[in-house]
């Protein structure tokens, strides 16, 4: 009986004319803007056997200059020419094979604001680093979609699995940002990664125009940054161009053979990233880097596709566009081709002249951070165009610099020596600093016995040169290593989810250790709005002395000196060698206390002392 109904089925299927439907699954971009400065306009359309269709355009100012063919049949990359006037409006896609005809509503929509309006971050900003997943759950229905192809459950009580944070938990919790003090939200990758295990990380994307419906909706993403404008602060968007999840449908179904790099098999980078600029390297060490996978769930897309490139690109504009986000976080910025990164940045500053972009250059070296900043010494001939590029050669160090006793090789000495180096740089008040992030070790390791060295090295985040950047829970001290896994270091934040017996973002619910460090951070941060000496100002600072490193940061005459003790012990200094920036001051403001300094010819400094002093 089986038998007969499957031969049955098998015959109505082959009768059936090949040209009887038309079938469209996905458009990308879904709609698009007049009025920009590129013209042309790349649709990725991708349904069964769609590049057997003819397609045509007839609106006035778009003309189709070209719908390309790949490998695979069930793609068709259609290029548009915008004229300079043409009108925001609908128009149609048609599509024709055979006797059939199917159309797509296709719409331009008018721009709201202007590109200059596009202002990106800088050094008067102080980011605040948020994984979505472990934030805040604020909208528990969305923790399993069962449409998703993979419907990770949660479960908290893996650090490894989704645990339920989403969109809606930090709209709720925006108050609590503001009120720390922040500027700017830079959110860990919120696109949607339907991938085995449920992906909580978000740097798998499988859908580069859709946020992950666990998180929320795009009109939810939007509402978030509508939100967060209001309230004066910013957000910056993680991006990925190096990999995608093996789930996106490029994948299950590449438009070309080579749409990832070594096609026919999983080969992993080497992950060192000096073979850019070694000026002996082999090819085979150069192809390493930039050809091999991440890891084998998350293949590596090949930049040197024009019309993947292009797609890629063009996502960039379009959620700069939609949902007005400030900033850009590229992942994994030197694992991509070089000259593919430069000409992406290129043409997004192209677009939008005052924006920013940060690159993840994760090198142990300052040579190594500032030959990815645009208009780099250390390399004339080429360009990446890349703005602010994050200082993990100083991250590393900044731990022991202020756990350990300063000496000639040890303690502040090591801030200074790298701070030294900032002549490598194109211009260092363009370079991301920060203690930790959701792929290091917590700064504080276990929770501390006092915040002496915690609250110099926040001081220092927060007065030196450059972009900071907070992660999540700093200010509550949150603590941890990833030796056992990654996700001890991006544990929930306490409160943010239902059944949490303890809410963090309450002052009541905190220690009183948490609440000094808490009120410390949110006093630092909220002195600093504004501050042109910080955001703007020159920099003098002077090698440890006896264990005492003094520097200043001035601006129009405006000065804020920071002093710090890094030893476990008083020290008695001569305070004439710092003449330079002290003759004729006789006294300052301490921000930290609020009580005024007076500056003696000889000066004794308290164990793990610290002051901030406005002059």
């Amino acid at each position: 009986m089986k038998k007969t109904i499957i031969g049955s089925l098998l015959i109505i299927f082959t009768i059936v004319p090949l040209w009887a439907k038309i079938n469209v699954q996905e458009v990308h971009p879904a709609f698009w803007w007049s009025g920009m400065k590129n013209k042309e306009l790349q649709i990725m359309v991708y349904g069964q056997d769609i590049a057997g269709t003819q397609v045509n355009v007839n609106y006035p100012g778009v003309q189709l200059e070209k719908a390309v063919k790949l490998e695979s049949p069930n793609y068709l990359f259609i290029y548009l020419t915008l004229a300079p006037d043409v009108k925001p409006g609908m128009f149609d896609l048609t599509f024709t094979k055979g006797k059939e005809k199917k159309k797509i509503r296709y719409e331009l929509k008018a721009r709201t604001q202007p590109d200059i309006a596009y202002t990106g971050f800088d050094a008067s900003d102080v980011l605040y680093l948020i994984m979505p997943d472990r934030f805040a759950d604020g909208d528990p229905a969305t923790n399993v979609i069962p449409s998703m192809r993979f419907p990770a459950p949660v479960n908290r009580n893996n650090p490894n699995d989704r645990h339920g944070g989403d969109l809606k938990g930090i709209y709720d919790h925006l108050g609590y940002i503001q009120d720390l003090g922040v500027t700017a939200i830079w959110l860990n990758p919120v696109l949607e990664n339907d991938m085995p295990g449920g992906s909580y990380h978000g740097y798998a994307t499988t859908n580069y125009y859709k946020v992950d419906p666990r998180f929320g909706t795009n009109e939810q993403y939007k509402e978030l940054i509508e939100e967060t404008h209001k309230r004066g602060m910013k957000v910056v968007m993680d991006m990925i161009f190096n990999h995608c999840g093996d789930q996106h449908i490029w994948f299950r179904d590449r438009p070309t053979h080579d749409w990832f790099n070594f096609p026919d098999g999983y080969r992993q980078t080497s992950y060192r990233l000096t073979p850019h600029f070694d000026p002996y390297v082999s090819k085979y060490d150069k192809k390493m880097v930039v050809d091999g996978w991440f890891v084998e769930s998350m293949p590596d897309l090949n930049q040197h596709n024009p019309h993947l490139m292009k797609y890629l690109t063009q996502n960039s504009i379009w959620w700069i566009e939609y949902a007005k986000i400030d900033g850009i976080r590229m992942d994994t910025h030197p694992y991509v081709f070089f000259d593919s990164m430069a000409d992406w940045c290129a043409e997004v500053l192209k677009e939008y002249p005052n924006f920013n972009i940060v690159g993840e250059c994760w090198y142990g070296t300052e040579a190594g951070s500032a030959y990815w900043q645009r208009n780099t010494i250390l390399d004339p001939k080429r360009n990446s165009n890349l703005k602010t590029v994050m200082d993990f050669p100083l991250q590393e160090k900044a731990r022991y610099a202020f756990t350990s006793q300063t000496d000639a090789n040890g303690g502040l000495n090591i801030l200074y020596d790298r701070i030294a180096m900032d002549f490598m740089y194109s211009n260092p008040m363009d370079v991301l600093t920060f203690l930790d992030n959701h792929d290091t070790d917590r700064f504080l390791l276990s929770m501390p016995e006092n915040l002496g060295f915690f609250k110099q090295a926040i001081a220092f985040l927060l007065t030196t040169r450059g972009i900071p950047q907070i992660y999540y829970g700093t200010e509550i001290l949150m603590h941890g290593t990833k030796k056992e896994s990654d996700g001890l270091i991006r544990l929930d934040f306490p409160g943010g989810f239902p059944g949490d017996k303890v809410d963090d973002f309450l002052a009541k619910d905190r220690t009183p250790m948490q609440n000094e460090a808490f009120d410390f951070i949110q006093k630092i941060l909220r002195w600093r709005k504004g501050n042109e000496c910080i955001s703007k100002g020159e920099m003098i600072h002077f090698m440890p002395n006896n264990g005492i490193y003094l520097y200043r940061r001035s601006f129009n005459g405006k000065n804020v000196l920071v002093i710090m003790n890094g030893n476990d012990q008083k020290k008695v200094i001569d305070m004439s060698r710092y003449d330079e920036v002290l003759k004729g001051v006789n006294s300052a403001r301490d921000i930290i206390s609020g009580e005024m300094i007076t500056f003696m010819p000889t000066m004794t400094f308290a164990p793990r002392a610290l002051y901030i002093l406005e002059y």
